[in-house]
């Protein structure tokens, strides 16, 4: 049997524009915009890959930790299975 391997990156780099007037009031949170990416914007997107990797037939996907923040990297796998074949 062999076990082949490829690599593929899909980055996502989140910026906020904030108009000056916004970084002049004490009450804004310049950082609150990494906060909504984290706690909504992010798990949605990982759920959304899941869910169309998982619904092809022979693919699987699951997380592999290489011991980076979740902050900074999710490493998906996504299997490629083949029935065995009879001699």
């Amino acid at each position: 049997m062999q076990s082949d391997e490829y690599g593929f990156l899909l980055r996502f780099s989140v910026r906020a524009e904030i108009p000056s007037e916004l970084l002049e009031d004490d009450d804004f949170d310049e950082r609150a915009f990494l906060d909504e990416w984290e706690r909504g914007l992010k798990p949605e997107v990982v759920r959304a890959v899941f869910q169309v990797l998982r619904a092809i037939p022979g693919w699987e996907a699951h997380v592999r930790n290489r011991g980076a923040a979740s902050e900074d990297e999710i490493e998906i796998v996504v299997e490629r299975s083949y029935p065995d074949v009879e001699p």
